[in-house]
């Protein structure tokens, strides 16, 4: 999987230390966005539940995923297979049921820090940012080519940056 290499190499690829001009020294580093809500496309369904939910857990996020509705069972044994493996527990949590029912519930829910919508029908996607907007949640939005080489937008799309001032010489 692409995404397995990227937990100890995001840092230096997305981080920085900034030149400023002035006795200080100037850090950029990459941190986890949270929270994140993720819906799984219905079609590809393994292969699209694993490429939206690999770059979230890969860069320290905690991912409340909702598998798509006719494809489900791969999410649900996913889950167990995550369930015995090195995944701490509470990383992944796997909802299944309708995503029209799920899916403004966790776009409006103030403890969910960020969300996928690439499993989301475009048409079905200006209401869901809407609800997303109340707590200022960062919304990600892509159509994929599964099949394709991923980039790494989608790993990137869910980090903040901390920018931290250290004086020299004090």
């Amino acid at each position: 999987m692409w995404y397995a290499g990227w937990p100890d190499k995001v840092a230096q690829v997305a981080g920085a230390a900034n030149q400023v001009a002035g006795p200080y020294f100037n850090f950029s580093v990459p941190e986890p966005t949270g929270v994140v809500a993720v819906i799984a496309p219905a079609e590809a369904s393994l292969l699209g539940l694993v490429s939206v939910l690999a770059p979230v857990i890969a860069t320290g996020n905690t991912a409340v995923v909702v598998a798509s509705g006719s494809g489900s069972l791969p999410a649900v044994t996913l889950s167990e297979v995550l369930a015995t493996s090195d995944v701490p527990a509470g990383v992944v949590n796997v909802l299944t049921g309708r995503t029209a029912e799920l899916a403004p519930v966790l776009a409006a829910h103030m403890d969910v820090n960020a969300i996928d919508l690439t499993g989301v029908p475009g048409a079905d996607r200006a209401d869901l940012e809407r609800l997303a907007a109340g707590n200022v949640k960062r919304v990600f939005a892509q159509e994929e080519d599964w099949a394709a080489a991923p980039g790494p937008a989608r790993l990137l799309a869910f980090l903040e940056t901390k920018t931290v001032w250290h004086p020299v010489g004090l």
